[in-house]
């Protein structure tokens, strides 16, 4: 992957899938809202001073949210923060850089 460039859109990941979770706290305190699913659908990353997340996760049977997930590099010893999210997604929405 090019650092910049955004990798093409694959499959998500359990390593995804955990950092969905680690952030999941930080959506529903922005949104004032609890979701029971929030499942890792889809990604793709961008390679900058750390790694730019851009994540569909399924919040229910047919909504879907796109997160975008700041993942500094490891010697930070920081874990992932949500930079930014669009509500009201589709599964078939394609994820784009926002």
């Amino acid at each position: 992957m090019m650092p910049g460039g955004l990798s093409e859109t694959k499959p998500a990941t359990p390593e995804v899938q955990h950092i969905v979770n680690e952030v999941k706290p930080q959506f529903e305190s922005r949104e004032n809202k609890t979701y029971d699913i929030f499942k890792a659908i889809l990604y793709r990353a961008q390679v900058v001073a750390g790694i730019n997340y851009f994540i569909k996760v399924q919040v229910c049977d047919d909504e879907y949210v796109h997160l975008r997930v700041f993942q500094s590099l490891p010697h930070e010893n920081q874990g992932p923060s949500l930079v930014s999210f669009q509500t009201g997604k589709t599964r078939d929405d394609p994820l784009t850089y926002f």
